[in-house]
């Protein structure tokens, strides 16, 4: 602890990627059809429900839980980390709605797919959620990260899960159009990840009051990053948990 500076890092996918939550079951993905799409399975450290990861921008944010942007428990420093991404999609042209500080219903939490229904002080634009974030403290640390889709099918996710029969997968699909868009929907243009990056850039340093500074992994990170994945986040073991 303490051997690195508050982190944000912005980064995509290759090849796609479903993410479960740390509680979700794996028997809502249907593995077979994930690996015929040539989709990975991954299980993240936060909570919340599956995920694709592809076509988007995917940010993190790693500091110590005394850092003034995270004091105060979880919600309030996640509706202060939220305004950062607000700030960047304006840069974009884009304006948004943060959601009220209301958590999910039981009903809400239990659906498979993480962009169904937005969660407390998540991004919305008229009602459709944009962005997805979760937070996760440990060891006197916190991690925040989260997903901006770009572009694409914002329904394909429903392709690799579990449904009772295809009739419910279509609904699925239906109802996920309704209540969730990518950014290239909104804006009714393409947005490349380099300038979607650069804006999130810019309105983290806008909401936060901070200034970043480019850096790359040191040999202790990579030597770390290599041993987590290897003994726990690419094993069978810990996707397969629950």
């Amino acid at each position: 602890m303490g051997a690195a500076l508050p982190t944000l890092r912005l980064y995509a996918w290759d090849p796609p990627c479903l993410s479960l939550g740390f509680a979700q079951p794996v028997a809502q993905i249907d593995r077979a059809r994930a690996g015929a799409l040539g989709w990975d399975i991954v299980r993240r450290p936060t909570g919340g429900r599956a995920i694709l990861h592809t076509d988007e921008l995917t940010y993190s944010i790693v500091l110590p839980a005394s850092d003034p942007r995270v004091t105060g428990g979880v919600l309030e420093s996640y509706q202060r980390l939220s305004q950062g991404i607000v700030a960047g999609l304006e840069l974009l042209g884009l304006r948004v709605e943060v959601q009220p500080g209301i958590p999910l219903s039981q009903a809400e939490r239990e659906k498979p797919v993480c962009f169904e229904a937005p969660s407390a002080y998540e991004i919305t634009w008229q009602g459709r959620k944009l962005a997805g974030s979760a937070q996760v403290r440990r060891r006197q640390t916190v991690l925040q990260h989260g997903t901006i889709p770009l572009d694409g099918d914002i329904t394909r996710i429903c392709l690799g899960l579990a449904y009772d029969s295809e009739p419910a997968r279509q609904e699925a699909r239906e109802q996920l159009r309704l209540r969730a868009a990518t950014l290239s929907d909104l804006l009714g243009r393409p947005v490349a990840w380099d300038d979607a990056a650069q804006a999130l850039r810019q309105g983290m340093c806008q909401a936060l009051g901070i200034e970043l500074q480019a850096g790359t992994l040191t040999a202790a990170e990579e030597a770390r990053s290599n041993s987590l994945e290897r003994e726990t986040y690419a094993s069978d073991a810990w996707t397969h948990r629950v």
